[in-house]
């Protein structure tokens, strides 16, 4: 987990409330959301690989992250983790694709549209030329890069469906919206409403992530 003080509302991939499994966190001290989102990562690579180590050798069997912009990093969380890695929301981008009718593309709802960078999108295998629109200006934004305190919940949902709006009315053919930022998950229902798209974030690829590492008994 990153270093945060926002509030973990019930959604929220930090949330433990969230998850129909039991997980286990461990922060990175000073890996805070501007850290991470707006700067380098480079200085918390070792960081991260120590607290994954440690959930590992609490017998976590595998590690998640909880920010999108963390796909960078993946390949070296696995290589050090040994047991596997769901590092970013923005992985599931091919499947969905791949899903989707030929005419239709992903759209991506991010935090930061100036901050996500081509590198961070072919880290996470995003097909090529998948709009991405930005929560910039928000108070969204401004409370978890700011790292406050409070959370005006009924304004981030206004926010989050509004981007979502510019997301569809400028790209007529996207036919799925993937949320990048792992706390947007408590408006993704909302963002279906509004937009008609099926919408695919860090909890759904965690459910998918997780029954492949504990399978579901029937019988």
């Amino acid at each position: 987990m990153l270093d945060t003080r926002f509030p973990r509302i019930l959604g929220d991939v930090g949330n433990a409330g969230s998850w129909p499994f039991p997980v286990r966190y461990a922060v990175v001290p000073g890996a805070t959301p501007e850290a991470i989102v707006c700067d380098d990562i480079e200085p918390f690579v070792q960081a991260f690989i120590a607290a994954g180590r440690a959930l590992v050798a609490e017998g976590c069997t595998g590690i998640a992250t909880t920010c999108g912009f963390l796909a960078l990093i993946r390949p070296r969380l696995a290589e050090a983790l040994g047991v596997p890695v769901a590092a970013s929301a923005l992985e599931q981008a091919g499947q969905i694709s791949a899903c989707l009718p030929p005419e239709q593309r992903v759209g991506i709802l991010t935090i930061s549209a100036g901050s996500l960078s081509s590198a961070h999108l072919r880290a996470a295998g995003v097909p090529d030329g998948s709009p991405v629109v930005g929560l910039e200006g928000s108070s969204f934004a401004q409370t978890i890069l700011g790292n406050l305190p409070e959370l005006d919940i009924a304004q981030a949902r206004a926010e989050m469906v509004q981007a979502a709006l510019r997301l569809v009315d400028a790209h007529a053919d996207v036919g799925a919206i993937l949320l990048e930022c792992t706390n947007m998950v408590p408006y993704a229902p909302d963002i279906a409403l509004a937009t008609g798209r099926t919408v695919h974030s860090i909890h759904s690829y965690l459910n998918w992530f997780h029954a492949g590492l504990l399978p579901p008994r029937f019988a």
